[in-house]
């Protein structure tokens, strides 16, 4: 989340989101081995034609891309490093879980419950990492990073203990 300290500020980041001026990095868990381990989704999305609360790969969609490369291998999961291109609705759950590798946790987008229910997940595991952007006054570059959560950090301990099959 960025806050703006002034309504030129705010205004000037508003613009830098819509053209895309300011790049994001994510990381997520998603089940299964990636293969490839680094590539690019490129699959417009739109509104799931049945349901409504969700959001799915169509013909017709808007332009999506997104940008991968597999961090880590574990037993069943795949640690992934995240860029988009495009930022649309749900892009990342949407692109993982139309590759056949839903984000862990993720039971709206086709996660197995019982994988993420032995890695303690209750949500999608998905985390903003890494925004990079120039100050919308002054122009200096601006790296803004955060850490894992707690459930998140929880969920990696549990794979690196090996106690999932």
């Amino acid at each position: 989340m960025i806050i703006a300290k002034s309504e030129s500020a705010y205004l000037k980041l508003k613009e830098m989101f819509r053209n895309h001026d300011i790049d994001k990095t994510y990381h997520a868990l998603v089940q299964g081995h990636m293969d490839p381990s680094t590539g690019t989704i490129d699959a417009p999305i739109d509104r799931h034609p049945k349901e409504d609360h969700r959001f799915a790969v169509v013909a017709t969609g808007k332009e999506s891309i997104t940008h991968y490369e597999v961090i880590e291998f574990y037993r069943s999961v795949s640690l992934v490093k995240v860029e988009l291109e495009t930022g649309r609705t749900h892009q990342i759950r949407v692109h993982f879980s139309a590759l056949g590798h839903p984000l862990v946790g993720d039971t709206t987008y086709g996660a197995d419950p019982v994988l993420g229910k032995k890695m303690q997940m209750s949500r999608p595991w998905l985390h903003a990492l890494e925004l990079r952007f120039n100050h919308p006054v002054n122009g200096i570059p601006l790296v803004l990073q955060a850490p894992y959560p707690p459930d998140l950090q929880a969920s990696l301990a549990l794979l690196s203990e090996a106690v999932l099959p």
